[in-house]
């Protein structure tokens, strides 16, 4: 049998996709239910437990294809963006209804039950989550699903950004988190695929996925605005030649600092770059 990553594989020995049979082992295949993640964030965990990793988070108004629920009310599927696959919660999917037409253009907006900010809000929405827009009344957008949210935080579905470092610059100080994707938390390569992702460019969830798979290689002596730094699980974003941006766990945040000073830490700790990527 062919060797596939299990992070972009929705197989396991009891159960895979119907599309993988003859090319993995399990024990039976099935065919998945596309939903539609209908929370503000989704944590994805890499087993059916709270405790579980959070391996990467899923966006209000992505599609999932789910394989399986279980009893504690854990969804096993596969993200549609990245094809990542993990633990969901059920309760933060629905059967798909209107398409997305906006997605939110702001680090982070609130959705109220009503035309008006005094209301408590109901949830809270980050960068580049997806929502239906049924129609707009003064400063809102109402959505298909309830809930307004202010139109100045969304744009349309095909609108890009034009600068993913200038992006990434707007998440500086917010928290490292682990399988993180929003300003309330996001790890290294979280904060390059969310700034990618928001100008159009389609990139894997993980730092050696992404150094496999973005750009051509380029060196530390030329380095260029936008150019990706990789060491062995950690990936920073170039802001020109002297300085960089990235989400680690030095700072337990995104922080902005010399380039020069970052590698001379990261290589005393034993990690040396191991490739530099300009797309």
């Amino acid at each position: 049998m062919a060797n596939f990553d299990p992070r972009l594989t929705p197989a396991r020995p009891d159960l895979a996709a119907a599309h993988l049979r003859g090319k993995v082992e399990a024990a039976r295949f099935v065919e998945g239910t596309v939903q539609e993640v209908i929370a503000g964030i989704a944590p994805v965990r890499s087993a059916p437990s709270h405790d579980g990793t959070q391996v990467t988070e899923a966006l209000r108004g992505e599609r999932v294809t789910v394989y399986e629920t279980d009893e504690e009310g854990w969804a096993w599927g596969q993200l549609a963006n990245d094809g990542y696959v993990g633990w969901l919660p059920a309760a933060a999917l629905l059967t798909p209804d209107a398409a997305p037409t906006h997605k939110v253009s702001a680090l982070r907006t609130l959705v109220f039950p009503g035309p008006s900010i005094k209301q408590p809000p109901q949830d809270a929405l980050p960068l580049g989550a997806q929502v239906s827009v049924a129609r707009e009344q003064d400063t809102f957008a109402v959505l298909a699903s309830g809930g307004y949210v202010p139109r100045t935080h969304l744009a349309a579905l095909d609108s890009k950004e034009t600068d993913f470092v200038a992006v990434a610059e707007r998440f500086v100080g917010a928290p490292y988190l682990w399988g993180g994707k929003s300003s309330m938390g996001l790890d290294c390569s979280g904060l390059v695929q969310v700034a990618l992702t928001a100008c159009g460019v389609k990139c894997p969830r993980d730092s050696d996925m992404q150094e496999s798979a973005l750009g051509k290689s380029t060196s530390l002596a030329g380095l260029q605005s936008g150019d990706l730094i990789f060491w062995k699980g950690h990936v920073a974003i170039a802001r020109g030649r002297n300085s960089m941006i990235h989400a680690n766990a030095f700072h337990m945040a995104v922080a902005i600092e010399p380039v020069a000073e970052s590698l001379a830490r990261i290589g005393a700790a034993g990690s040396q770059v191991t490739s530099v990527r300009r797309l």
